[in-house]
């Protein structure tokens, strides 16, 4: 079972989040749903607060990923970074995720515009958020010890190094347990839902700009 929840998991996480982009390239190219003639003014604020919440919270989380210690919150001015950052980012994500996602779940024509991934986005972007919220400000050790370093951070470094440490996650507090498997659903699901679109639309178009711009210069 912790070979399962803590090696396997994660892992088939991060495969059917690229599978799923590619899928959703080839099928619609991230649009269906999200950009057409349904849009109106408060989806396209929601679009452009999600895309500037979402890369500050996820540099917030990184920046404190990285300059915590093995078992201690950053300090001084990263410390401070970090919670204005998630100041910041918190309300924005949430806000265009909220003007995203409802919409369409309280259209007359719902049943036809939203999957039942969707349906389950947004529940699943708010247990996020608490789950970080109180991870952050859980002060449950005496001896001054910071848990997300010492679980969440050790484990998904382990991942990503391609040297998953199970026993980390297995022996850490539930609630450390349910953010590492909230965060692995939301990865795993997102390709599939209405937010697919919102950062692979502008990097698409990037690299087809980039790449314009690189047959300009040689043929010159």
């Amino acid at each position: 079972m912790m070979i399962a929840l803590w090696v396997l998991l994660p892992y088939g996480a991060i495969l059917s989040c690229v599978i799923g982009h590619l899928w959703r390239y080839r099928h619609d190219g991230f649009r269906d749903h999200l950009y057409g003639p349904h849009i109106d003014r408060a989806e396209r604020f929601g679009i452009h607060a999600f895309r500037i919440g979402v890369p500050l919270l996820f540099v917030a989380r990184i920046t404190e990923v990285f300059a915590a210690g093995p078992d201690s919150r950053p300090e001084g001015g990263i410390r401070i970074l970090v919670i204005v950052l998630q100041v910041v980012a918190i309300p924005l994500a949430m806000t265009g995720a909220a003007l995203i996602l409802v919409p369409p779940l309280i259209a007359a024509d719902a049943r036809r515009r939203v999957s039942a991934v969707d349906r389950l986005t947004l529940p699943v972007l708010v247990a996020t958020v608490l789950s970080a919220m109180l991870v952050t400000f859980d002060a449950t050790p005496g001896d001054g010890r910071y848990r997300s370093a010492e679980t969440l951070f050790t484990w998904s470094r382990s991942v990503l190094t391609l040297h998953p440490q199970p026993a980390v996650m297995a022996h850490a507090p539930a609630l450390y347990q349910a953010r590492g498997l909230i965060v692995m659903l939301l990865i795993a699901i997102w390709p599939y839902t209405r937010l697919a679109g919102i950062f692979s639309i502008p990097a698409i178009r990037m690299l087809r700009q980039t790449s314009r711009l690189a047959v300009l210069a040689v043929a010159r």
